[in-house]
């Protein structure tokens, strides 16, 4: 008998029980589409992830004001103004990492234009906010180093406040007001989408730094040098937490901070952002997995369980088979592709459905999904190995029957 007879007969077998064969697949068809599902869900969720750590922009630490204690009670981060200009320059200068630092303020307000308002968030920057964030200008032009040095007022907008000022209009060179301010817009954002926790980040101006302090009411005007976070670039290959480390220490020198002092300043790392994500994006992962391969190993019982069946309904054709000069491995091999062709047309079916499940996830649910071919091809050579495996005993038990004894049986 050739392979291809062996196949032939396969599926003869498969066809003269169909409800029985596909209820012995049901097991694999489930493990397999859990198999791409889970696969496709996980590496969507780490691809959002992944973009929206690079929309933060790469290699960065960012440093804030810390928290005032007063009468021993903790106010929070953002009461600490101790955070000055000088600092970032002298992490840019004393720290050999670090490629860029961006200062800058940050307020909450109220922008108008004509008729139209919109509350949205301010920032004061230098032309190095943009470097270190990865932001693109889409119109006009970015904040620039004479904007600053002269406090020109000046503003640009995020794609959010635009539509919501001008409709998806080109604003630039048209004029908005911030409290009492007018200002010229002279750019456009390129969009950035939302961040790891959310929020919008296209809902932002940008004025310089020095326009923003000398014209906002509320910045602090006994601190001229005072600002609320640096934004730190480092170079690329560069060990993000010796980076962190030899600011954190700069920073307590600057600021005169004894041992066991709190610091008054917060750091974060936006590489623990990511990599708590995609930790939390593989336990998940891990989890369908685990019922994946309960669901496979079921349906290897299953497949298993079918083809003794099979042995013990065909003892006859069996021993009528050995009886004419069949060999035992002819017998060996037709009963294990029986097997392994019920477990590839389960994992094609599985492929189909779990590809489906995917699809409508991430149409219903609104979770970003990510087909990949490779764990399409592993679901699908897993499927087969289990046909393999779980077929053998009964495929062996076939080929070891006696031919006399099998020509007997009822």
């Amino acid at each position: 008998m050739t392979a291809l007879d062996a196949l032939r007969s396969a599926l003869d077998s498969l066809r003269a029980s169909p409800l029985r064969s596909a209820l012995t697949m049901l097991g694999i068809v489930i493990g397999v589409a859990a198999v791409i599902a889970m696969v496709a869900v996980g590496a969507g969720a780490r691809d959002q992830v992944m973009r929206q750590i690079a929309s933060l922009g790469t290699n960065l630490v960012m440093v804030g004001q810390g928290s005032v204690v007063r009468s021993g009670v903790k106010l929070g981060a953002g009461t600490a103004a101790t955070l000055t200009e000088d600092d970032a320059t002298a992490i840019l200068n004393d720290i050999p990492a670090v490629t860029v630092t961006a200062p800058s303020v940050r307020w909450g307000l109220q922008i108008v234009a004509g008729n139209q308002n919109w509350g949205t968030v301010m920032f004061g920057i230098t032309p190095d906010y943009m470097e270190a964030r990865d932001w693109s200008i889409v119109q006009g032009r970015g904040i620039s180093d004479q904007d600053v040095t002269q406090a020109e007022k000046v503003v640009v907008l995020g794609q959010t406040v635009v539509r919501s000022l001008f409709g998806g209009g080109d604003p630039v060179g048209e004029q908005v007001r911030v409290f009492s301010t007018p200002l010229t817009v002279v750019g456009v954002l390129g969009e950035k989408g939302q961040n790891t926790q959310g929020q919008d980040q296209d809902d932002v101006i940008f004025l310089p730094l020095s326009t923003a302090k000398r014209n906002i009411p509320g910045m602090a005007k006994s601190n001229p040098r005072f600002i609320h976070s640096v934004v730190v670039k480092t170079q690329d290959g560069a060990d993000q937490d010796e980076a962190q480390t030899q600011i954190r220490e700069l920073l307590r020198q600057r600021h005169r901070l004894i041992d066991g002092q709190d610091d008054d300043f917060w750091m974060r790392n936006l590489s623990e952002v990511a990599a708590t994500r995609d930790a939390s994006s593989r336990a998940l992962s891990f989890l369908l997995a685990a019922v994946a391969a309960v669901s496979l190993l079921v349906g290897g019982i299953g497949i298993m369980n079918i083809m003794l069946v099979s042995v013990t309904e065909r003892t006859r054709e069996i021993g009528l088979r050995l009886a004419i000069g069949a060999k035992r491995r002819d017998i060996l091999m037709q009963f294990l592709i029986e097997s392994t062709t019920l477990s590839l047309i389960g994992a094609a079916v599985g492929v189909v459905t779990g590809i489906g499940t995917a699809m409508v996830v991430a149409g219903l649910a609104g979770w970003p999904t990510l087909i990949r071919v490779d764990s399409v091809v592993l679901a699908v050579v897993v499927s087969g190995l289990v046909g393999v495996f779980f077929g053998l005993y009964p495929a062996r038990r076939a080929s070891r029957l006696n031919p006399i004894e099998a020509l007997r049986h009822e």
